[in-house]
């Protein structure tokens, strides 16, 4: 019985099931490495969770390796599910990868973009973003782009496709390959064409997907593509010289034999074979059992070892570079999980998703949309709305004809970030191991989709979750990726960026020959990292990582390379450049606990040469070399600031630079910064600054340096527009130069000038242009008056300031207000009072009778001079009434008007309950009228 499938085709898997409970085999044979039979067994592990992928790599060359995945609704995954379950035995028949990854060695790896054009083996996938490397290959790459004779159940671009078969130019397009040199047409793509369609995807899903459930003859699928697919090859299985594939026959033949085997074992009718639709005419086929052997002679093999790793869908759509890939792995998934009523689930799970997006989607939107699809299914001539229609409906109905929250809906559900998971007992490299014992312990989940970890590195869980991904950034594994952290300036903070993709398992397999654990392997290739390394730039950054990744052990060998390479690298440029990384390691390594004696003397060494090389390194530049010395000289003061620590280093910078700032021999734009930066460390007299401005912008100055001079006194990101905002002599010498700025040299001076003020805030150029404005003689504020910003007030309106004040005191919790609609008082206050830090009476402040704003009290403050001695207890002036804690005795000591009080007030005439106007109030009311629902406060206190 021969089962051919789409693979990844959810009509394909769903037709398997039902053949295979129909036929009840007693074995099933399946497109795949036969490495991977002591696997199966794991597939009925309750903690295997597809998407999963079989993977295989070279022992001695763990780059070169092969992909087989498989999701929850892919032929070959329901087939061992079924197999498992009903304890028959399954074996895989493909060709070996033994002989996969050694079909074709680095020397032969010629003309892979022409082999590409040829059809790609089954089976393998190539990692998105794979690395090359010397004598390996495509690391983590799979057979179809080494000319090798295919991997197995993923099949190859025209599987991607539906047919276990075709072209590489033909993914997804479903058009013909014009080329007629080898190129092959793409099955369904041929077969959608014939029947009308334009759209493979669509063709299949109208033929196969939707087809109705409960057919009488579970077998009729394979038959009628049994069929097309015999058509197919005898018109296009042939290249213009009319010989077949090369690989194609040896892999189709090793299957033949397989076959046999299976055949004399379990009898003809007791074995059932899951394959690519394209190889089950060659499989049917009589071939002699000698033909088959004699090609399958001579093949070359190399060591392979093979796992389970997790997959993603993401990994298994076309559009992530898979050959077999499907277009909406997403949309499959939910297919064959949800054969009833597809379209309402499917509408659903897009609304709640929108809805988690904060968009309105209502019940009745979905039900519309449904309507919708169906009736574009109607009028499109389709059985069932498919991922097209539903996709309109969407837009139209939830989306309000957007494609921008349709674009999400795509990535998050059509494409999805589902992850599979392995088990523990899945067959591993030591280092794997240790990376998933460390990753329990730490409580770090691979997850597909990309999230935000913020780390703080006092807290020894944290830090050691930072330790773990630096080392494996140093492995290569790149898990994370460290961005700069929000609304926190400090070296405790540390945010990464995390991401899984299946193809860092290779990664980790790779890195397994530097060592078994994490920690040995991270030391061994920064030690070798170390010595391999020729620029000192790139050993104080590897001295960096080996203090972000805490590996003591090897920080003796970078050190001593890194001692060495400063010792012989004379270039100012690169010891500008190896400074920073070095001031950043000794940060680091203090809030990390890491000894760092060695390196600050390194870096203490490396800033006098600095020191001593910078003013000559800046003599006789042009504007490119001046503009990257100026980013030197940010980088080495930033650098400095950092090793404030070491004795002297900042006052011998600060000479240094003393002597940019005067030297004329120096490019403009570097003395600019130079004073600039002595400007900002207090070093320089604001006059001087400005003195030296005036010789800069002089009339004997080249107009082109002088604009180079202002770009590095206020260009860049250095807040020079700010400079420019508050001291307006600066700005009174950059407008009086720029008028008088010759004709002829304005165009050549004007592009540098944008540059430098267009870096601005909006804000800023928004305020230097209004001072611009005014002009000089309204600049500056004349004497008894406030200057103030432009378009406000030269003086303090205090009414209008003193307005605001309780509300600002009530959200910084310093004074009580008068809540509108709550009636809050502090009897006899003012909000000039308050601003002025006036006592309360007793000697109490306004903090002390704070309202906590819903008309209730806390415990009320009670202390020396009280006026009424008591606490304003818990009650709530809700009532008009006061709670416990009032108190109503009498008492002198705490009086501060001219009668007596007894519940604390602070006016001239007696209140019963802390009234603060001229009349009585019942319930803290602070104008001329009663209330009956104020909190007072302030009372008893």
């Amino acid at each position: 019985m021969l089962l051919g499938v789409r693979h990844h085709g959810p009509g394909s898997a769903r037709a398997v099931r039902a053949a295979l409970a129909a036929a009840r085999p007693r074995t099933v044979l399946i497109e795949g490495p036969p490495e991977a039979d002591a696997l199966i067994p794991l597939v009925a592990d309750e903690d295997m969770r597809p998407p999963v992928a079989l993977l295989a790599h070279a022992v001695d060359e763990p780059g070169r390796s092969s992909f087989w995945p498989m999701a929850e609704f892919s032929p070959e995954w329901v087939a061992l599910r079924w197999a498992v379950e009903h304890g028959v035995p399954a074996r895989f028949i493909d060709l070996p990868a033994t002989h996969t990854l050694a079909w074709e060695r680095p020397e032969e790896a010629r003309g892979k973009e022409e082999a590409r054009g040829k059809g790609e083996p089954e089976g393998a996938d190539e990692p998105e973003g794979a690395e090359k490397e010397k004598g390996a290959g495509e690391p983590g790459e799979g057979a179809q782009e080494r000319g090798g004779p295919g991997a197995g159940a993923s099949g190859g671009a025209g599987d991607a496709d539906g047919a276990g078969r075709g072209s590489g130019g033909g993914r997804g397009s479903g058009g013909v390959d014009e080329g007629r040199d080898g190129l092959r047409r793409d099955p369904l793509g041929t077969l959608a064409e014939v029947a009308g369609y334009d759209d493979p995807e669509r063709w299949w899903e109208d033929v196969v997907e939707h087809r109705a459930a409960g057919t009488k003859d579970p077998f009729a699928p394979f038959t009628a593509l049994e069929e097309a697919m015999g058509a197919l090859r005898e018109t296009y299985d042939r290249d213009a010289t009319g010989r077949e594939d090369e690989r194609d026959l040896v892999r189709e033949a090793h299957m033949r034999i397989q076959l046999r085997v299976a055949q004399k074992e379990f009898g003809a009718d007791g074995v059932a074979v899951v394959c690519g639709a394209w190889h089950v005419p060659a499989l049917r086929s009589r071939t002699a059992l000698a033909a088959d052997r004699a090609l399958l002679r001579g093949l070359p093999k190399v060591r392979t070892d093979l796992t389970w790793v997790p997959w993603t869908h993401r990994r298994l759509a076309r559009s992530g570079g898979y050959g077999a890939g499907v277009d909406a792995p997403g949309w499959y998934a939910h297919l064959f999980a949800s054969p009833d009523r597809p379209i309402e689930r499917w509408l659903t799970k897009v609304a709640v998703l929108l809805r988690e997006e904060d968009r309105i989607v209502s019940s009745a939107h979905v039900i519309e949309a449904v309507r919708l699809a169906e009736t574009l299914a109607v009028l499109r001539g389709r059985p069932l709305p498919g991922l097209t229609e539903t996709a309109d409906a969407a837009r139209a109905v939830l989306c309000e004809g957007s494609d921008v929250p349709l674009d999400l809906v795509r990535d998050r559900l059509v494409v999805g970030d589902v992850l599979g998971e392995v088990p523990a007992g899945a067959p591993a490299v030591p280092l794997q191991r240790d990376l998933d014992r460390l990753r329990r312990r730490l409580r770090l989940k691979p997850e597909a989709a990309e999230r935000e970890l913020a780390l703080d590195l006092r807290k020894e869980n944290d830090a050691e979750r930072s330790r773990l991904l630096h080392r494996l950034r140093l492995l290569g594994v790149a898990w994370g990726e460290p961005v700069a952290s929000r609304g926190s300036t400090g070296t405790f903070r540390e945010t990464w960026r995390l991401r899984w993709e299946p193809e860092l398992a290779v990664r980790v397999a790779e890195a397994g020959v530097w060592g078994t654990t994490v920690l040995a392997a991270a030391t061994a290739k920064a030690e070798t990292d170390a010595v391999a390394s020729a620029g000192l730039a790139r050993v104080t950054a590897l001295a960096e990582r080996c203090l972000l990744a805490a590996l003591p052990d090897a920080l003796p060998t970078v050190m001593r390379v890194l001692a060495d390479r400063a010792a012989l690298d004379t270039d100012v440029g690169h010891l500008a450049q190896a400074l920073p990384a070095l001031a950043r390691s000794l940060r680091y390594g203090d809030v990390r606990g890491t000894g760092t004696g060695a390196l600050a003397e390194v870096a203490a060494g490396l800033a006098e040469r600095i020191f001593v090389g910078l003013p000559p390194a800046c003599v006789s530049l042009d504007a490119d070399a001046a503009e990257q010395m100026r980013r030197h000289v940010d980088a080495v003061h930033g650098a400095v600031g950092m090793l404030d620590g070491q004795a002297g280093l900042a006052a011998r910078w600060r000479a240094v630079l003393r002597v940019l700032s005067r030297r004329d021999s120096v490019p403009g734009v570097v003395r600019g910064r130079a004073v600039r930066l002595l400007l900002d460390e207090g070093a320089l007299d604001p006059g001087e600054a400005a003195r030296l401005m005036g010789l800069a912008l002089s009339p004997g100055t080249p107009p082109g340096d002088a604009a180079a001079w202002i770009e590095g006194f206020v260009g860049g990101g250095s807040g020079g527009g700010l400079l420019l905002v508050h001291d307006e002599r600066l700005l009174a010498l950059v407008d009086g130069w720029l008028t008088t700025v010759p004709t002829e040299s304005f165009t050549d001076v004007l592009p540098l000038l944008r540059r430098t003020f267009s870096a601005y805030e909006p804000g800023v150029r928004r305020t230097l242009g209004e001072l611009i404005r005014r002009g000089p003689g309204q600049r500056t504020a004349r004497p008894g008056t406030h200057a103030g910003a432009p378009g406000f007030a030269g003086e303090l309106d205090e009414g209008r300031a003193d307005a605001v004040l309780p509300v600002i005191g009530l959200l910084l919790g310093l004074n009580p207000t008068a809540e509108a609609g709550r009636g809050t008082t502090n009897p006899g206050r003012t909000a000039e009072d308050v601003r002025d830090g006036a006592a309360m009476p007793g000697g109490r402040t306004a903090h002390d009778g704070m309202s906590d704003g819903d008309g209730t009290f806390g415990a009320g403050m009670a202390g020396d001079g009280a006026s009424g001695a008591g606490t304003s207890g818990a009650g709530a002036a809700g009532g008009g009434g006061f709670g416990d804690g009032t108190s109503g005795r009498e008492t002198d000591d705490g009086e501060t008007g001219d009668e007596e009080t007894d519940d604390g007030e602070t006016g001239d005439e007696e209140t019963d309950d802390g009234e603060t106007g001229d009349e009585d109030t019942d319930d803290g009311k602070t104008g001329d009228e009663e209330t009956g629902g104020g909190a007072l406060v302030g009372v008893g206190t």
